[in-house]
């Protein structure tokens, strides 16, 4: 477990007062740019040092120790690769900095887990962005870090390359055994890696949880006031029905049909839910061929703007947020208790991560 709490003052009266904790898996700090998210890095690397620091790591006090001695492997916006050197080069150059006697990945894996054996000739002039991010985390890796650090490594990339990156990033997160800590402003990242969420704001902390508890909740304007705000669902592939086309996603005790997908039946999905995509109708629907139909009760009611309010429904053990404007609470009776159908858009949750 790391356990972070920092407060610093940076010249022109900018503070920070920032603590969380990380436990095993991947903690994803977001917040807007200039939140602070990437000076919580910076301290826990040690290149930081902040008026006043309390950071531990399973019980060692990081912040007593220089940044050599910290063993963090730090990957940054910009790769950062040695420009005379080739991919193979760089990658050993990590292993060097390894301390003596210390196990880990060999080589030959991490360059079989990152897909870079067709780059190792290479210089990193001759690499896409992904690619030298890809060699990057390679090289973090094999310097055997106690913890990985990475301070927005896709946000120079454009679409296509993020695409590209993220399943070597998952692979990477789910084979290294090692504690994240994940900078990041971009939510579709929080949610396909994140398996604690902290929202970092103004130099603050303002919530910290599973981001499926974070996501669902309408009082973090960070997060329910995006347009697309809504719920983050784990789930896995049911079946498929490839006569029509479709896909049983279950979730918790309900099963949502979308759009056929290419994950194989048991592959597990994490999928956003935005609220714009959940309808609700007083009765049961009939004659629908573009929804999901879950039955469910009306837990809360929350604003959501000036014509707009969340519901909260509760569809068995699965909570969904329905964006609905705000004269359709009285013009439909709404009220906490009432039993009500949420209609979900069938193509809702194609663009969630799996």
């Amino acid at each position: 477990m790391l356990r972070v709490a920092i407060g610093h003052r940076f010249p022109g009266g900018v503070a920070l007062d920032i603590a969380f904790s990380a436990p095993a898996g991947v903690t994803v700090l977001f917040g807007p740019s200039g939140a602070g998210k990437s000076s919580a890095l910076l301290a826990v690397a040690g290149l930081l040092r902040p008026d006043r620091a309390e950071i531990g790591l399973d019980g060692i006090a990081l912040h007593r120790l220089p940044a050599e001695a910290r063993r963090c492997g730090v990957v940054f916006q910009e790769a950062r690769l040695f420009p005379h050197l080739t991919v193979r080069r760089n990658l050993l150059f990590g292993l060097r900095r390894a301390p003596a006697g210390l196990g880990g990945p060999s080589p030959e894996a991490v360059i079989d887990l990152l897909g870079l054996g067709a780059l190792l000739d290479r210089r990193p002039q001759r690499l896409s962005g992904g690619e030298r991010q890809r060699v990057a985390l390679g090289r973090a890796l094999l310097a055997r870090p106690q913890l990985l650090l990475m301070d927005e490594p896709l946000a120079s990339l454009d679409m296509p390359r993020r695409a590209e990156i993220l399943p070597f990033l998952e692979s990477l997160v789910a084979t290294a055994g090692l504690p994240v800590l994940y900078v990041t402003h971009a939510l579709e990242e929080a949610d396909r890696l994140a398996d604690h969420l902290v929202l970092i704001e103004a130099g603050r902390t303002i919530a910290e949880g599973t981001p499926q508890a974070l996501s669902a909740r309408t009082d973090l304007p960070l997060l329910s006031g995006r347009r697309d705000a809504g719920v983050l669902l784990h789930g896995s592939i049911a079946g498929h029905d490839v006569s029509r086309g479709l896909t049983r996603i279950a979730v918790g005790d309900q099963v949502l049909t979308v759009p056929q997908r290419p994950e194989p039946e048991g592959a597990p999905l994490r999928l956003r839910l935005r609220a714009r995509d959940v309808a609700v109708a007083t009765e049961p629907p009939h004659g629908l061929a573009a929804h999901s139909v879950l039955e469910a009760s009306l837990a809360g009611i929350a604003s959501a703007g000036a014509h707009e309010v969340f519901l909260r429904l509760q569809a068995g053990s699965v909570t969904l947020l329905a964006r609905t404007p705000r004269h359709a609470v009285a013009a439909l009776g709404l009220e906490p208790g009432r039993r009500l159908w949420a209609l979900v858009r069938v193509g809702a949750l194609d663009h969630g991560a799996a």
